[in-house]
């Protein structure tokens, strides 16, 4: 990434113009992820765009975006206030069942848990 994307990335007032870069170069952002990720956090309010790159990076390679994944789920949890982007993002990342073996899910997996408990913040047993 140039200093002028970087600039130009800064200058972002919602999230769509580092999201779209992210789409556009990503065959050779692996590099800048990291200062992506950071900069979409800092600029989306409403973790519409945080939850839509970890939708994308998650299947694109799970693995290999492993740690932006969950980096963007985090923060997209702590944007969406109003819950509007998080059940794509829970069936994004975790499947159409996500709900099967949700109680051992929400024991290993912080992200899932948080999500799962702003769903269905009622649930007992989680």
């Amino acid at each position: 990434m140039t200093e002028q994307d970087m600039k130009l990335l800064r200058q972002d007032s919602d999230g769509l113009v580092t999201y779209e870069y992210l789409a556009n170069n990503i065959d050779h952002c692996d590099a800048d992820l990291d200062a992506i990720v950071d900069n979409m956090t800092a600029v989306d309010r409403t973790g519409q765009f945080l939850a839509s790159a970890a939708r994308y990076l998650h299947a694109i390679d799970p693995a290999r975006y492993a740690a932006a994944v969950e980096r963007l789920v985090g923060a997209a949890i702590d944007k969406d206030r109003e819950h509007a982007y998080l059940p794509a993002l829970m069936r994004g990342i975790y499947g159409d069942n996500f709900a099967e073996g949700a109680a051992e899910r929400c024991a290993t997996d912080r992200n899932f848990r948080r999500l799962y408990q702003r769903l269905y913040p009622r649930t007992d047993t989680l």
